[in-house]
């Protein structure tokens, strides 16, 4: 190993690595061993001095032990610098494994011109007369695969020889070993250049001819499909919306609130009142529920389907259902309000465009579900919003128990407006209306009862509907549906999928890809609101038939259809702009175990770290590195997740950027994605 000499070079960051030094007799040394202290005396050799870096290395080394520049040649010198082979190379310039073993095996080449400078990117300068090229390193072999050997010089060409040993190993001759003959035997030179290269192979790689001008980089064996910018994107005629067909505009009304608020039977019984429930129906729902002793759920049996929810009186998915207004065709996702199904709350209410949260005006049960600790009023409230929700009715239900009273309807009018206002709702996006899901009160026509007709004149819940103006939707961006739901039929050889348009447009035998795992698929057919539809564009919730997909592979809910020739990035080291609710019992920390949501996604991860704190109201940073984050504070942090997961950021598309944190069995934290790390 040379003596290290500090000449003005800074070697903790040009040499990283002491490993190859012999420290066995360091502790060996002692006053008493005096043949020991002279040992080091009999390693001193010759140095020679690197005209580059100035390192002084060994002299018997043909290289630079720093820079990897070659030591320039003395006459005669050449048959030495033979002892440097192509493993010796790529030991002192990075030269990845890869290279070594495919080039280690390689006979020992001798050097034609002297390494006289370095430039950027490891291309060493070679001088021969007046003339300048660049020779390639192993590496830019091994990714570049290049199939010409032309040099690049004032026309001085002479290619390298590629040529098969006896044991079927390949040898590369390059210029340099053409120059040893040529001093051998003088004259001769012009013979040897025209030597012609022949294509063989290493470990079953061809290599062609190889170019020794290209630099490093610059690799075919690339990835060629890349993300395109979506500024590129122009859709075609058919994906734009036809305003003399589609007379409605769709809206996704997610129905949330507190467990046993009547969400499921305002649902049920809007629909049976809107005629999408016929008689015979009905009565058959009525009949079931009374032999089970649950008269008052017939309507909400309506939607909960699955005797496990109607055994537990609760909903436990998420149930759709459709019906007409004036202005609009409403798609309902009425979402179950257990604190144990959350997750499927999450999934179906980001679909939603608008909401109605449903609250229960009995005495005590207002107050237990915007109980922050047990309740789960604020925690949907919250949810909703930060999905992106803007316009919130808010049905105060079961009036009939407290008499229509007014004074009730204002207290709770009071306590939640206080409390929308901080989740960023404006007032002018609130509707409250007074209803009775039971008594069909104030449902679809005014109410008929005189308590609540003397002091309410606003609208019914169906007027109150479409009132909600119409959501903007993407039909000029590049397709984008997250999966909610996939069934696979081995006989068919068919994936489903379902889920809701963000951003695009489907028709049959479009080509689509599936991420993350990236197979490309055809539309056999699709269904639009479960009925069969030619084509289907942003904010419609379809369900497509897909083939040339793999039944075995991992398409799951929380994948994405997208655009073949723009995916979506698949990531799990995010950073997250996230505002921590109210009740949060427990401080975030780095480290923190968290549940990730996003879309219809979830994977279990960790606060990698937390960057900053930010003002609430101007978004500047406060704090930098702070040791927790508390409740009602806004931060910068980064979350590393267990599996990847399909993402965006929030500047990109808002449905794919928008993400919640949970832990505990309650969401700790919302926010939105601002950088993908990768």
């Amino acid at each position: 190993m040379p003596r290290k000499v500090n000449r003005g070079v800074d070697y903790d960051e040009a040499y990283d690595s002491y490993d190859d030094y012999d420290y066995e007799d360091d502790n060996d040394y002692s006053v008493d061993s005096p043949a020991k202290v002279e040992e080091p005396q009999q390693k001193v050799k010759k140095l020679w001095s690197c005209s580059i870096c100035t390192y002084d290395n060994e002299e018997g080394m043909s290289v630079c032990d720093i820079c990897g520049v070659i030591r320039n040649p003395v006459a005669g010198d050449f048959k030495n610098s033979n002892k440097k082979t192509a493993d010796s190379e790529g030991k002192c310039s990075g030269v990845s494994l890869l290279a070594k073993s495919l080039f280690g095996s390689l006979p020992h080449q001798t050097s034609q011109k002297a390494v006289v400078g370095q430039l950027q990117k490891d291309d060493l300068v070679m001088e021969s007369r007046n003339d300048f090229h660049k020779s390639p390193s192993p590496d830019d072999m091994v990714s570049t695969r290049l199939q010409s050997s032309k040099l690049n010089t004032q026309g001085n060409v002479k290619p390298s020889t590629v040529a098969e040993d006896g044991n079927g190993a390949e040898s590369v001759h390059s210029t340099m070993q053409r120059s040893e003959k040529s001093n051998k035997s003088k004259g001769k030179r012009g013979k040897q250049n025209a030597s012609n290269s022949t294509d063989t192979a290493v470990n079953g790689n061809n290599f062609g001819k190889m170019s020794l001008s290209d630099k490093p980089g610059n690799s075919n064996a690339l990835d060629s499909r890349k993300h395109k910018s979506t500024a590129e994107y122009h859709p075609d005629k058919w994906m734009l919306p036809d305003k003399a067909n589609d007379t409605l505009t769709q809206l996704n009304l997610a129905i949330v609130g507190h467990v046993d608020s009547g969400k499921s039977t305002l649902s049920g019984r809007l629909l049976h009142l809107l005629g999408r429930i016929t008689k015979k129906e009905m009565h058959k729902y009525e009949k079931d529920a009374k032999i089970q002793g649950k008269s008052s759920f017939a309507y909400a049996w309506a939607l909960d389907e699955s005797p496990e929810e109607r055994e537990r009186g609760i909903t436990m998915n998420v149930a759709v259902a459709y019906f007409n207004s004036k202005k609009y065709h409403v798609v309902i996702l009425d979402s179950p309000g257990h604190k144990d199904f959350v997750p499927n709350m999450i999934s179906g209410a980001t679909q939603a465009d608008a909401a109605i949260l449903v609250i229960d005006a009995s005495n005590g049960a207002f107050e237990a579900g915007f109980d922050g600790s047990k309740g789960q009023t604020r925690e949907h409230a919250l949810l909703i919003r930060s999905f992106g929700v803007e316009q919130l009715i808010v049905a105060v239900n079961k009036m009939d128990v407290v008499g229509y009273s007014k004074d009730r309807f204002d207290l709770i009018v009071t306590q939640l407006g206080t409390f929308f206002r901080s989740c960023g709702f404006k007032e002018s996006c609130i509707l409250w209306i007074p209803l009775s899901a039971v008594e069909n009160q104030n449902l679809v026509a005014a109410p008929s009862d005189a308590r609540l007709l003397s002091w309410y004149r606003g609208p019914y819940l169906f007027d109150a509907i479409d009132s909600l103006q119409p959501p903007a939707r993407d039909f000029a961006k590049p397709l984008l549906m997250p999966i909610c739901d996939v069934t696979k039929s081995s006989s068919q050889g068919q994936v489903s999928v379902c889920g809701k348009l963000v951003a695009g447009a489907l028709r049959s035998g479009l080509k689509v890809m599936v991420m993350p795992s990236g197979e490309v698929g055809t539309i056999k057919s699709l269904e639009r609101d479960s009925q069969s539809s030619a084509v289907a564009r942003a904010g419609d919730n379809v369900t497509i038939n897909l083939q040339g997909i793999d039944l075995s592979n991992n398409v799951m809910p929380g994948g994405v259809v997208c655009h073949p020739d723009y995916p979506v990035a698949v990531a799990r080291h995010l950073e997250l702009k996230v505002r921590a609710l109210e009740e949060l019992a427990v401080p975030i920390l780095n480290g923190s175990q968290v549940e990730f949501h996003i879309h219809h996604a979830q994977a279990a991860g960790k606060v990698a770290k937390i960057l900053s704190i930010l003002d609430p109201k101007s978004g500047k940073e406060t704090k930098r590195s702070p040791r927790c984050l508390l409740s009602k504070q806004s931060a910068v942090i980064e979350v590393v997740l267990n599996t990847p997961v399909c993402v965006e950021e929030y500047s990109n598309c808002r449905a794919l950027g928008r993400a919640s944190l949970r832990a505990m069995g309650r969401t700790i934290a919302i926010g939105i994605v601002t950088r993908i790390i990768q």
